[in-house]
């Protein structure tokens, strides 16, 4: 930052402390992140359609389908020149990195993030890779959320504060749903619900609505006009799509986690991308809905417009025989799965939200469908079980129940679907927990003790930076020294108790205590005949440096009583954590929180 613009800061800084109070620029930095979080959200939504308003030309129409299987590898094949040439950084799914930087980076987020998707998930969505664009917009915005509070100098509760704001923001632009936005940021990032936080949620999900407003006018990505109420003998119907849905969202979970393993046993880049585009590129050219985010299978399908979803297949099917239309729905929601999983693991860059929403509607569609046309002389609304499978799969595949509800609401402008989407999205919801205990964007995180809940006391152990705690100034013994080196060497220099034995490699072997050798210090008989490892003994527990949480961390001691514990890192000896400075760490870390 050039020296006039740092003068410039610091004055402000310096008249802020004077004249604003903190909680006046809290609310002020949440209109302000909310704002920036609408303009990358509007700025993605723009490049991804220019992107494809270059394949609207004749030529490109002529030729469509057999260019389904090129694009999308020109588009990973861009992202992957970008990456390796330019960035050079890893990007990881937005939602996912956001939450990995509130709970262990303190919601310190690089710079990098604010344009690296910006960049890549355009070339990635627009031509043709089959994943969402919600996932990197929340990565822009919670990346500008970061910095902002950085350059002016705000705590770390702050900091995370303004990273849900931004996330609020960017669900808020998107689909101009701006109470959708806030249940969204505390359901997915485990705000705190209070008075204090709930307001600057507020003004950044409007901030962001205004900001979508004035450079995209009144034009929403999903158009829904309510025009069939609930009625009441539909209900079970409703049960039986929840059901459906919950199993759909199990299903979109494994084939997640089953691709994306598939993937990283590849370690080269290269092999990944040219697997992957070829992958997409065959699924595009059987199936042309995949291509993209799948706006427009959602709105089509909405309109009643079925044909228009399914759009133009290499195949000569009788898309008058409403059986093979619901064949060739089910199949969308199959493959929307797979082509969004193999998009990320060629090196794609978007989100799964989306794609969510893409395969819901087809599910609703197509079960609505078959209700209607099983000759038992049913008849239910398609528009709203394709609604409301959206709802479903959203609620099962994120464990989002509230955002899927309060989002479908307002889409609808209104709550005469409230009790369906209740049921759906209820049923749906604890199915999918049942069998798969974490979504999308937190099972690594949960894998590792890293996530981050409405449990404030596990939030605060899992901040906890376990390299400020371990103490490396102990000194260290090899299991040959004898008594008289020992008392020499170690304990006359020592302020410490705890002395670890080590061998040649740095392995813990064991430790000896002050009292271990107390009783026989004053013996100079000893000291040419007793050696360490007749002293040392195995400790109370081993931290394992790669392993173990902070919660883990204290269970530990909890279990073992000590009051030390040593820590072993990549097999070898790396120093002590006791259990003081431990509680001492988390009644400060806890402080911040809570002020």
């Amino acid at each position: 930052m050039p020296l006039s613009a740092k003068s410039l800061l610091r004055k402000f800084l310096i008249w802020k402390y004077k004249h604003i109070s903190e909680r006046q620029f809290i609310y002020m930095l949440s209109v302000l992140v909310g704002f920036l979080a609408g303009v990358g959200t509007v700025l993605l939504k723009n490049l991804v359609h220019y992107i494809q308003l270059l394949f609207e030309l004749d030529f490109f129409k002529n030729n469509q389908n057999s260019l389904y299987f090129i694009f999308p590898i020109l588009g990973l094949l861009a992202v992957y020149i970008i990456k390796q040439t330019w960035l050079k950084k890893h990007i990881g799914h937005g939602i996912s990195s956001t939450l990995h930087a509130i709970s262990k980076l303190s919601g310190i987020i690089p710079r990098y993030n604010i344009y690296a998707a910006l960049i890549t998930a355009p070339l990635t969505v627009g031509f043709g890779g089959s994943v969402g664009l919600q996932g990197p917009a929340v990565s822009v915005g919670s990346a500008l959320g970061s910095n902002a509070a950085r350059l002016f100098h705000m705590n770390t509760k702050t900091r995370m504060l303004l990273i849900g704001c931004a996330a609020a923001g960017a669900m808020a632009s998107m689909f101009k749903a701006p109470i959708a936005a806030i249940v969204f940021a505390i359901e997915i990032f485990s705000l705190d619900i209070a008075f204090t936080s709930l307001v600057p949620l507020l003004l950044a999900s409007v901030s962001a609505v205004i900001t979508s407003y004035m450079f995209l006018g009144t034009d929403v990505l999903l158009r829904f006009e309510l025009t069939d109420k609930f009625e009441v003998n539909d209900i079970l119907f409703y049960i039986v799509l929840g059901l459906v849905t919950g199993m759909a969202s199990i299903y979109f979970s494994k084939v997640f986690f089953g691709i994306t393993n598939f993937f990283k046993q590849f370690k080269s880049r290269a092999k990944r991308l040219l697997i992957g585009g070829i992958a997409i590129g065959s699924m595009l050219y059987f199936i042309p809905p995949l291509y993209g985010e799948g706006y427009g299978i959602m709105n089509n399908l909405l309109k009643g417009d079925h044909l228009a979803a399914i759009g133009v297949t290499p195949f000569n099917l009788d898309l008058s025989n409403i059986w093979i239309v619901i064949g060739l729905l089910l199949g969308i929601a199959v493959f929307k799965a797979i082509a969004m999983t193999t998009t990320f693991g060629a090196g794609g860059v978007g989100g799964v939200f989306i794609p969510t929403l893409v395969m819901g509607s087809a599910i609703g569609n197509a079960f609505a469908k078959i209700i209607n046309n099983i000759g038992l002389d049913f008849h239910v609304s398609e528009s709203n079980f394709t609604l409301i499978g959206m709802t479903g799969l959203m609620a099962g595949v994120l464990h989002a129940p509230l955002t899927a509800i309060f989002l479908i609401a307002e889409i609808t402008g209104g709550y005469e679907l409230f009790v369906p989407l209740m049921i759906v999205s209820t049923i749906s919801f604890a199915i999918t927990k049942y069998y798969v205990s974490h979504s999308i964007y937190t099972l690594k995180l949960a894998k590792r003790g890293e996530l981050m809940t409405h449990d404030k006391d596990q939030n605060v152990l899992m901040v906890l930076d376990i390299d400020k705690i371990i103490e490396t100034n102990f000194i260290t013994l090899k299991p040959d020294m004898k008594l008289g080196d020992i008392l020499k060497k170690a304990v006359a220099k020592s302020s410490r108790n705890h002395f670890p034995v080590v061998n040649d490699d740095y392995e813990f072997l064991g430790v000896i205590r002050l009292d271990d050798v107390r009783h026989i210090m004053f013996n100079s008989h000893l000291y040419d005949k007793v050696d360490a490892s007749s002293l040392m003994h195995a400790d109370a527990g081993i931290i394992i440096y790669e392993e173990h949480s902070m919660n883990d961390i204290m269970d530990i001691f909890k279990s073992s009583g000590a009051w030390n514990l040593p820590v072993v890192k990549h097999g070898k000896y790396y120093g002590y954590i006791s259990k003081s400075k431990l509680l001492t760490a988390y009644r400060q870390q806890l402080i911040n929180f809570t002020k």
